[in-house]
């Protein structure tokens, strides 16, 4: 899948944006600033519906203004879509695919991305709220009806912790213990999906973590990941769930039982601090270097190779499964932080790819054979933009 086409009204720094792109690479050069990452961050919201700076689309609309829209020419093989989202300020957001109607979450059974950028350096040395949106974007693109879910799921959660603390404000009452006891059965049903869904996800990318690290960093380092379940353990802590080694894995079949059995275990703990101590919501993904938790014992170098590679593993478990084939791979902004053996093989590694869009505040730091089709940026403006091999200027 490639983008040939991008237009942003009103979103972040641009008040309008037209873009022409090509197969191959592309690369957005602009100081800091400027609104080159804000381009590539377009694109990955129609595949991710979300953002990889900020939790919220409200930063994402100009300031003052009430809507942004994205708009992009989408092509596969021989077929052509139009998708169009408007983020709003209030009230939901809004879809067109076609210039028909459509629901957000279908965007991307169209778009498909991989978006990498140096906050990822928080998937190794962060909390585990970054590690599972990554894991649920890549769900998304794999399976777009789990954006439904997993929203499902979140509001399941909000709902039933709330109960939760209106239980232990009024001291238990039967009619409130009997609600609770239905929003359980509802969260275990959503969150059983969801716990399936991402093991094994996390079976089908964990060969090509290996495999990516080993070409980032050139060496025979040994990644590796797994899935670190809080039905599994004792709930107690704020936080439970930590970088130590991922527990055993649950069949399919029987992580409805065990959710539904952690649910009773920790009731108790629940109703005195008023929180949903267990469920996808407080589950990690372990990352491992040489058998070691990467969050603790890998070094800079190592966890900016790992972070790299867990996206580049997202990028060729879609290539090989995903009917869109190759996603579009961005890189916002990376050469900077590699050094020149980093840089060569990082080329190397995503030089086959349909469509590659890569953002510098340096032309020198991106290697030569990225610079084919260069848009140049400054303050929100397309100041210049060379023109793609074998067509008149």
């Amino acid at each position: 899948m490639i983008v040939t086409h991008l237009q942003l009204s009103d979103f972040r720094n641009y008040a309008t944006a037209d873009v022409q792109l090509v197969a191959g690479p592309n690369l957005f050069v602009g100081r800091n600033g400027q609104g080159k990452t804000n381009l590539v961050e377009a694109i990955g919201y129609l595949s991710t519906l979300g953002s990889h700076r900020v939790a919220s689309d409200q930063a994402l609309i100009r300031a003052g203004l009430d809507a942004a829209i994205i708009r992009a020419r989408l092509e596969h093989g021989e077929r052509s879509v139009l998708v169009e989202v408007q983020i709003n300020r209030s009230g939901a957001n809004r879809a067109q695919v076609n210039r028909v109607a459509a629901k957000p979450r279908d965007l991307p059974r169209y778009a498909a991305s991989v978006l990498f950028a140096p906050e990822d350096l928080a998937l190794v040395r962060g909390d585990p709220g970054g590690r599972r949106r990554y894991l649920d974007q890549l769900l998304v693109q794999f399976h777009p009806r789990l954006a439904g879910v997993l929203a499902d799921y979140d509001r399941v959660v909000r709902q039933r912790t709330t109960l939760l603390k209106s239980v232990r404000a009024a001291r238990v009452a039967d009619a409130q213990l009997t609600t609770l006891e239905v929003w359980d059965e509802r969260l275990a049903e959503l969150g059983s999906q969801v716990i399936v869904e991402r093991a094994a996800l996390v079976e089908r990318i964990r060969p090509h973590v290996a495999e990516a690290y080993r070409g980032i960093a050139g060496d025979d380092h040994r990644a590796d990941l797994g899935l670190r379940l809080s039905i599994q353990g004792d709930s107690d802590d704020d936080d439970p769930v930590d970088a130590g080694d991922p527990l055993p894995s649950i069949a399919p079949e029987e992580v409805r039982g065990a959710f539904t059995a952690a649910l009773a275990r920790v009731r108790r703990a629940e109703l005195d601090r008023g929180l949903t101590l267990v469920g996808p919501h407080r589950d990690d993904l372990v990352l491992t270097l040489n058998g070691l938790p990467a969050r603790g014992y890998a070094s800079h170098g190592e966890s900016w190779s790992f972070a790299l590679a867990l996206k580049l593993a997202a990028a060729a478990t879609l290539r090989a499964d995903s009917p869109l084939g190759d996603p579009v791979v961005i890189l916002d902004d990376v050469f900077a932080e590699l050094d020149q053996s980093r840089r060569r093989r990082l080329a190397e590694g995503i030089a086959d790819y349909e469509q590659v869009l890569i953002t510098a505040a340096v032309l020198d730091d991106v290697p030569d054979q990225l610079r084919a089709h260069t848009v140049h940026i400054r303050a929100g403006a397309i100041v210049e933009s060379a023109e793609p091999p074998g067509e008149d200027s």
